[in-house]
């Protein structure tokens, strides 16, 4: 027998055992009911085979503990289960304040992270021990998943939207990484790997990579590049909303409706403008749709999420972030969006 040969993954985060426990409580009753049923079946088959061909069965009636007993019984294994696997997804789903942010860009057939220091790593991604990792995750193309099986952690990447997923890791090393829905011709090889590090190696590691400027110092650049700050002022009331602050913040819509300013209302803010107009503006914002790529979002978001929190640094006129300068300016209307009709106010994008 091999002596390598593991049931299961390592368990290297914290929902992990959680996971694995209610696993093993779902086999055990499965299993347990599987033989005790067929062993009843079998039982019966001999007991009450007919035995001649003039033999007539006696009638039973009633029964009624036998009736209680297996109704209540699976009853109660049931909601152990439900309450059970509740818990352990409402623990899944909800990543703590404090968990550090990375953003996953898929595409066929490589995963793209990214840390808000600026560090970018292709199919590959570092993480202290002991620190809660929040993904914010987001596909280029097509249905892609992300699967850590020795976190436990398996979430599908869209295309369009964003999915978040969290880890904490309990134990350094090397670990799989894997997409889980079958993605193309490459798809088998679209796969890559978790370091986890001692929080010492990993400042180390971060301090000694050439990931330059920070998403939100990326972001600004794209934010004044694309002539956002002409309408999004913040020194005096612009044509549109003032952005500072904005982020997590609920958002008034001309139908009286109300939504929160996370991350998917950003970027459908910046694509599709007139899905959501923001009371008291118009809706004449162009879309940026084609225009920016998902890496470029992702810094247009973490740059929103800062304005307000700390000093922001004026990006120096006419800078052209590296990911614009062999693609040309974004357009005339969008450097020069069209003037407002006396007494209206424009849409918040």
């Amino acid at each position: 027998m091999n002596p390598s040969f593991q049931l299961l993954p390592p368990e290297a985060s914290t929902t992990a055992a959680h996971l694995d426990h209610l696993t093993v409580y779902l086999l055990i009753v499965a299993t347990f009911f599987t033989v005790l049923i067929f062993a009843l079946i079998f039982y019966f088959a001999i007991k009450y085979r007919r035995r001649s061909e003039y033999e007539r069965p006696v009638e039973v009636h009633g029964g009624m503990t036998l009736e209680i007993v297996w109704s209540v019984v699976p009853f109660l294994l049931m909601m152990v289960m439900f309450v059970w696997g509740a818990s352990v997804f409402f623990e899944m789903s909800r990543p703590p304040d404090d968990a550090m942010n990375v953003y996953v860009v898929a595409k066929q057939w490589m995963w793209k992270t990214q840390h808000l220091e600026g560090h970018r790593e292709i199919n590959e991604l570092h993480v202290p021990l002991g620190r809660p990792i929040r993904l914010t995750m987001t596909s280029e193309d097509v249905i892609h998943s992300f699967y850590m099986p020795a976190f436990r952690v398996k979430f599908d990447v869209l295309p369009g939207r964003y999915t978040t997923a969290w880890f904490n890791p309990t134990k350094p090393g090397q670990y799989h990484l894997f997409c889980a829905e079958y993605c193309g011709t490459l798809h088998s090889g679209m796969i890559g790997w978790i370091y986890v590090m001692e929080p010492s190696d990993y400042e180390t590691w971060l301090a000694g990579g050439t990931g330059g400027e920070s998403l939100a110092a990326s972001g600004e650049k794209l934010f004044q590049y694309l002539a956002c700050a002409n309408c999004h002022r913040t020194d005096k009331p612009g044509r549109c909303p003032n952005l500072e602050g904005l982020f997590g913040q609920p958002v008034l819509l001309t139908t009286n409706q109300t939504v929160k300013a996370d991350e998917a209302y950003i970027r459908e803010s910046i694509l599709d403008p007139g899905a959501k107009i923001v009371a008291g503006y118009q809706n004449i914002m162009p879309s940026f749709q084609g225009l920016v790529t998902e890496e470029e979002l992702l810094q247009l978001i973490e740059y929103i999420k800062s304005l307000g929190k700390h000093p922001q640094t004026v990006a120096a006129p006419g800078a052209i972030p590296p990911g614009l300068q062999t693609r040309g300016t974004a357009g005339g209307n969008l450097l020069n969006p069209p003037p407002a009709s006396p007494g209206s106010q424009q849409q918040q994008k």
